[in-house]
C-alpha cells in the first residue's frame, strides 16, 4: 500500500541510505509515522532498482515474528534474508526492535559485516535510554520524527482524497485534533478522540510501564493530566507538588514526581523547553515550560474541554520549529519573558506568539521584551491577525500562513 511520503524526514535520511557504518534510529511519539517512513524509504529504494530480496522489512510486532525475543533468534532471522556472498548491499528495516532483549549486540555485529544498511524504530522510552547510547556509542544516528505539521496535514488530506475545505477550517481542526496521521482517517470528533486516547494508553502500557514500574497509576495519570492541561505555561516540580497536595490531596515525593515527568519526556509525550537568560547567555534552572508532542493529546485528555488558543498556537509553533531542527528555549530578560529564542549554530532569533495584538494593551505587552533587545538578531511576532504591524523592525507574520507554507526562520 502506498504511504504518504514525509519529505521533511526523507530529505534528512537520504544521505545515509547507503551508510553501513551508522545504524539509522528513527524516534518519535508512538503512532507519529515512524513505520510508514521506513516503508517510504523501502519503496523509494525499490524505485531506484534495488532488488526486492535486498529490501528486508521485519515488523517484530507482527504475528510472524512475535516469538523473536532473544538475540540469537534475531540473528538467525536476519541470516535467513541477508546473504554474505557479495551479491550487493542489503537494506534491513526492523520495526519495534525493543521486543528483542539485547538487540544492540546483534545489530552491531551485522553493522560490522558492512553487508547491510540498517534502519530501526522502537519504543522511545527504550531507544532513548542509556542502554542504546552505551552499547552503540558512535555507531548510530538519530532522526527524530513528529506528528504531521500543518503543511503535511493539508498535503495528507489531499493524499487521502479528503474533500477540499477552507484552509481556516482545516487549521481549526488541526489546532483541535492535532496531527496524528491515523486520526486524519476519521471524520468525526468522537472517533478521533477515542483513537488518540488509545494512543496515550498504549504509550503508558507498552512504553512507560514496560521500562519502569509505576506503582500508583492513578497518581501518575493525575501528573500527566496536569502537565497536559498546563502545557505552554511556566511550571516546575514545586508548583506541581503544591497542586497535587492542595487540590488533589496527594502527597508525592519530589524524586517520584521527577521520575514521572522524565517518563513522559522519554515517551515523547512532552517536550521540556528550558529557560535561557539573554543577558548572561546561560541556561537557567526552573520555570521551564512543557509542550505537547501533538495538539490531539490536549483534545483527548483535557479535563475542562476548553481550547485556549494562545497556548495552543504557542505549542504548535514550538513543535513546528523543533521539527525543523531548531534549538528552542524560553527567553528571560530580567523580569520579562520572550516566548522563544530560536537558535541554529551561532544564529539567534526572538519570537513572541499571541492570538492577536489588535488590543493596544496586548500589543504593548508583546512588544515590551523586544525593546530590551539590542543585539541586532531578528525579532518575530506571530499572530492570527490579517494585517501586519509595522513597528520597531519586528517581523509580524500570520501564523496560519507561516505554518501552511512550512515556514522557516530567516536569520
Amino acid at each position: 500500500m502506498e504511504t504518504y511520503p514525509r519529505e521533511r524526514y526523507l530529505t534528512r535520511i537520504r544521505p545515509f541510505y547507503e551508510d553501513t557504518e551508522l545504524i539509522k534510529v528513527i524516534t518519535g511519539i508512538r503512532r507519529c509515522g515512524k513505520s510508514s517512513l521506513m516503508m517510504s524509504i523501502r519503496d523509494e529504494l525499490a524505485g531506484t532498482g534495488v532488488p526486492a530480496d535486498h529490501l528486508i522489512f521485519l515488523n517484530l510486532d507482527s504475528r510472524a515474528y512475535t516469538h523473536i525475543t532473544e538475540p540469537d533468534q534475531l540473528d538467525t532471522l536476519i541470516e535467513q534474508f541477508v546473504k554474505l556472498d557479495g551479491s550487493g548491499l542489503y537494506y534491513l528495516f526492523i520495526d519495534q526492535i525493543q521486543n528483542v532483549r539485547g538487540f544492540e549486540t546483534v545489530l552491531n555485529a551485522w553493522r560490522e559485516e558492512r553487508a547491510c544498511s540498517i534502519f530501526i524504530t522502537g519504543s522511545n522510552s527504550y531507544l532513548l535510554s542509556g542502554e542504546l547510547a552505551t552499547k552503540l556509542t558512535g555507531r548510530y544516528i538519530e532522526f527524530e520524527m513528529f506528528t504531521l505539521s500543518f503543511s503535511e496535514y493539508l498535503e495528507m488530506r489531499s493524499f487521502l482524497g479528503k474533500p477540499s475545505e477552507n484552509v481556516s477550517q482545516s487549521f481549526r481542526d488541526y489546532i483541535t485534533y492535532g496531527g496524528f496521521p491515523r486520526a486524519l482517517s476519521y471524520d468525526e470528533a468522537e472517533p478521533k478522540a477515542h483513537y488518540i486516547e488509545d494512543v496515550i494508553s498504549q504509550i503508558f502500557d507498552k512504553d512507560i510501564t514496560a521500562r519502569k514500574m509505576v506503582r500508583h497509576r492513578d497518581t501518575f495519570t493525575r501528573v500527566q493530566d496536569y502537565l497536559i492541561n498546563n502545557a505552554a505555561s511556566p511550571t516546575n516540580l514545586s508548583a506541581i507538588l503544591r497542586y497535587l497536595k492542595n487540590t488533589e490531596g496527594i502527597s508525592l515525593k519530589r524524586e517520584t514526581l521527577a521520575s514521572y515527568v522524565t517518563l513522559l519526556e522519554n515517551a515523547k509525550v512532552l517536550y521540556k523547553c528550558p529557560r535561557f537568560d539573554l543577558t548572561s547567555r546561560k541556561s537557567l534552572r526552573g520555570g521551564e515550560k512543557y509542550y505537547l508532542a501533538d495538539q490531539g493529546i490536549r483534545f483527548a485528555r483535557n479535563t475542562d474541554h476548553r481550547l485556549s488558543y494562545g497556548p495552543s498556537l504557542e505549542n504548535i509553533l514550538y513543535i513546528h520549529l523543533k521539527s525543523k531542527g531548531y534549538d528552542v528555549s524560553v527567553g528571560t530578560i530580567g523580569q520579562l519573558e520572550c516566548d522563544f529564542i530560536v537558535r541554529k549554530r551561532d544564529q539567534y532569533a526572538y519570537i513572541q506568539v499571541s492570538m492577536s495584538v489588535e488590543d493596544p494593551s496586548v500589543e504593548e505587552r508583546e512588544f515590551r521584551p523586544f525593546t530590551k533587545l539590542a543585539d541586532g538578531y531578528p525579532k518575530y511576532l506571530f499572530t492570527l491577525d490579517i494585517l501586519p504591524l509595522q513597528r520597531d523592525g519586528v517581523r509580524h507574520l500570520n501564523i496560519l500562513e507561516f505554518l501552511q507554507n512550512d515556514g522557516d526562520i530567516q536569520f
